[in-house]
């Protein structure tokens, strides 16, 4: 890193303590936010301190506590702000009903679950700047957030720590000590975690499958485990007694959520925009970061319509560039960039280390006398802990369809060892990835750990129906891309990017492939680990 950074980055002792998000620093020192300002859509010639690519989970922690530390900073976000009703009042449609508004310009959607009771689910829909991305690799769907907020806004909110015992695994260059006793709990304060009243959930209809999976989890010896969320349970709990608009009890959770799950935009982005110090482009997409004079880098970046057409290309001054577009965004603009000679300096390990998290889906079909439930919340609260003895971790799912189902639907974490890599193809002119199908045969052994035993317990079968024509595993995607600019080999141990001093990566692509639960809190906390390091020591 440059010896002698830009003055507009540079941190006094004052913005240093605040981006500790140390509350007792701020009053004692009288650090006080400037006014929010409305947000203006970043201008051609702009020249900004720092401009993070993306508003996920590692780029809004990036946001915040340089804010907090007298730093500027200009967010870049392709999706949608989503703070707009449609014509039904509104932001987000129903997971049962999608719309314009579910998927990023398809004209017809890809659900996760393509089939029920052999009848295709899919539908036609309007091109559209929706808010889930299905992104077709050649042998794996990635599905992906996009909006304000990222991934925040479409999964199920399941805020995991990895047991400490599988952390080297995760991070290996990465201390346990200080993760566990300062990130991790400062990443599940800043995302305001919290857990189902047990007392409730014995007793909620919404809930009842989840009942289910213990009793049936249980009878064959598998721990089972609650999972802390980031769902407002209080609202949830209303919901039910219908004092509320319902939210997670209206099937909202795969195209958003209305009412009661805590987005970033509720939590780290709220705060970041309440400094004053923070600005946010939707609908712009970053196409080209180069070296530029006096340290600094120029980023070209196109404005979008809803329809993704490009309005406008710009061209922007930054001191500083966080990259945080997500695993597969990240990988794709580096390994674009680096193989077309734009950012020469990147090393051979760009592209490289990407996993799916092991992610496979499967459902059972139970007893007449084992029901489900019409009513299921969208909001998973519990899973069955196989992890050492088989390799897996199995999300007790809902499989919100309105109507009884007599089945067990379940998104499993494995321990599959399979990595692939991005690369660039010069003839098609586009970035690709080496992912193959049959790399996901690992997952659904360690899958069948489980749900085999189980299903010869209960006398139970694998439905067949969900995946296509008698097909049992969801083995075609992932819902969790983690890994293509790996911490300490892409970058240094903090996310410094080699050979471009001032570039940074700070979400899901430093993770190699797994974090053995579900992902974002191990995300957030490693952004606050590596954000209080770059602030104390490179601006």
């Amino acid at each position: 890193m440059s010896d002698h950074p830009p003055a507009r980055t540079r941190v006094s002792r004052r913005g240093f303590i605040a981006g500790t998000g140390s509350a007792l620093g701020l009053a004692a020192l009288n650090v006080h936010a400037r006014p929010a300002a409305a947000s203006a859509p970043i201008a051609d010639g702009a020249d900004v301190d720092v401009l993070v690519v993306g508003t996920g989970y590692g780029g809004s922690v990036a946001a915040l506590r340089l804010a907090q530390a007298g730093v500027d900073v200009h967010m870049v976000e392709m999706g949608m702000a989503w703070d707009t009703p449609g014509t039904d009042g509104k932001i987000f449609c129903n997971t049962r009903e999608p719309d314009y508004r579910s998927y990023w310009l398809r004209t017809r959607t890809k659900a996760p679950l393509s089939n029920f009771l052999g009848f295709p689910i899919d539908r036609d829909i309007p091109r559209y700047t929706g808010i889930l991305d299905a992104e077709e690799f050649g042998g794996i769907t990635v599905y992906q957030g996009r909006g304000v907020g990222g991934g925040s806004l479409v999964n199920g909110g399941m805020a995991v720590v990895p047991e400490r015992a599988n952390f080297a695994a995760v991070l290996p260059s990465v201390n346990p000590d200080e993760m566990y006793a300062t990130y991790y709990p400062r990443a599940n304060a800043g995302l305001g975690v919290s857990s189902i009243d047990p007392e409730w959930f014995e007793t909620a209809d919404c809930y009842q499958y989840s009942r289910v999976g213990r009793k049936h989890a249980q009878r064959s010896s598998f721990p089972f485990v609650f999972v802390p969320d980031v769902y407002d349970w209080d609202y949830m709990e209303q919901e039910a007694v219908g004092t509320v608009p319902k939210s997670a009890l209206a099937g909202e959770i795969l195209y958003g959520n209305n009412h009661g799950k805590k987005s970033l935009q509720k939590t780290y982005l709220a705060q970041a925009k309440a400094t004053g110090r923070v600005s946010i482009s939707p609908l712009h997409r970053v196409t080209s970061v180069a070296p530029g004079s006096g340290g600094a880098y120029t980023a070209v970046i196109e404005q979008l319509d809803t329809s993704g057409g490009v309005t406008a290309t710009k061209t922007v001054t930054a001191g500083k560039v966080f990259f945080a577009a997500g695993s597969v965004g990240t990988s794709k603009l580096l390994v674009r960039l680096k193989a077309t000679g734009v950012l020469s300096g990147l090393n051979g390990e760009i592209g490289k280390g990407w996993g799916d998290n092991g992610n496979v889906m499967c459902g059972r079909a139970n007893h007449l006398w084992d029901p489900t439930g019409s009513l299921q919340s969208a909001i998973p609260c519990c899973g069955i802990d196989n992890w050492t003895a088989g390799g897996a971790f199995a999300e007790v799912a809902p499989l919100p369809t309105g109507i009884e189902t007599w089945a067990s639907f379940y998104l499993s974490i494995t321990n599959n060892p399979h990595r692939a890599q991005f690369g660039w193809n010069a003839a098609a002119g586009k970035v690709e990835l080496n992912w193959r199908t049959a790399w996901k045969q690992p997952s659904i052994d360690m899958a069948k750990t489980i749900f085999d035993t189980i299903n010869a317990r209960e006398g139970t079968i694998y439905r067949t129906d969900l995946f296509g024509v008698y097909k049992i595993w969801g083995d075609h995607l992932t819902y969790h891309p983690l890994g293509g600019a790996v911490l300490n080999r892409a970058t240094d141990n903090y996310g410094r990017l080699h050979g471009h001093p001032g570039l940074y990566v700070i979400d899901g692509a430093l993770i190699p492939g797994n974090t053995t639960v579900n992902p974002f809190v191990t995300i957030t906390a490693l952004a606050e680990r590596n954000i209080e390091r770059i602030i104390a020591t490179d601006l």
